[in-house]
């Protein structure tokens, strides 16, 4: 790339693909760059059909600012060295910040990912423990069949459920292994929304695990990827599940 810009034009480029490399999962970036090494620049029609093929929200239109930018700022740079750009950046992983995530109507613009893949994604991601508080559960049987394929490879499973909902019924095709609880009397409700992997990931958010709230309607959310905050929010739960606390129950 040409040398730096002053202060008051910097380039646009290596901050695009900043924000990328923190939105998108490593595996989702490896396809990215496999498909920049084919091509030659970033008016290339490889570019231009993968932009298109995306559906999550934002990420169109994020893609397309980098190729402006790419255009403009480097148009000489052959994806290849995007590529290798990307994949450099990505081989140094960095505390992630917290990522907005949404249910409903969205424009096209905003950078933000959908509850009903990252709630898929988020569990996917456990190796040795999953966590997941609902009020509501109703359908939502990507994330059912999700929580089933971490049982499979050994993945402990806590559901914190809200018993006057008859949320459990929803996981009634999962294994016994995983463990149910319900709240223990009192006046209050077992309300909060979490999906909690390992202790490294957490998607809270006002979604419960229903078919609508994923999906339909207008719901807010944020993902955690720092361990220091996860790890407190683990610690609550379990001190919530000790049964000498008499807070929660097994089912």
């Amino acid at each position: 790339m040409p040398g730096a810009r002053s202060s008051t034009h910097p380039y646009r480029l290596p901050v695009l693909l900043a924000a990328l490399g923190e939105r998108l999962p490593a595996d989702r970036m490896a396809v990215l760059e496999h498909v920049l090494e084919r091509a030659s620049g970033p008016d290339d029609v490889l570019v231009s059909r993968f932009i298109a093929a995306q559906t999550a929200a934002g990420l169109t239109h994020q893609l397309t600012e980098i190729t402006r930018a790419w255009r403009t700022e480097a148009p000489d740079m052959t994806g290849a060295g995007l590529a290798l750009a990307l994949a450099t950046a990505r081989s140094h992983p960095r505390t992630r910040p917290a990522q907005v995530v949404i249910s409903g109507p969205v424009g096209a613009s905003v950078p933000a990912r959908l509850t009903s893949g990252v709630a898929v994604e988020v569990i996917g991601s456990a190796t040795t423990s999953l966590l997941i508080a609902s009020f509501a559960a109703h359908g939502a049987r990507d994330v059912v069949a999700e929580i089933g394929r971490a049982v499979d490879r050994g993945v402990a499973v806590d559901l914190l459920l809200e018993e006057s909902t008859q949320a459990a019924a929803a996981f009634a095709a999962l294994p016994r292994r995983v463990q149910i609880w319900h709240r223990v009397g009192g006046t209050g409700v077992l309300h909060a929304k979490v999906i909690a992997a390992d202790r490294h990931t957490a998607l809270l958010g006002s979604a419960n695990l229903t078919d609508r709230a994923l999906s339909d309607n207008i719901e807010l959310g944020v993902v955690l990827r720092d361990p220091r905050l996860v790890e407190p929010l683990i610690e609550h739960f379990h001190w919530l599940l000790t049964p000498e606390n008499n807070v929660l129950r097994r089912m």
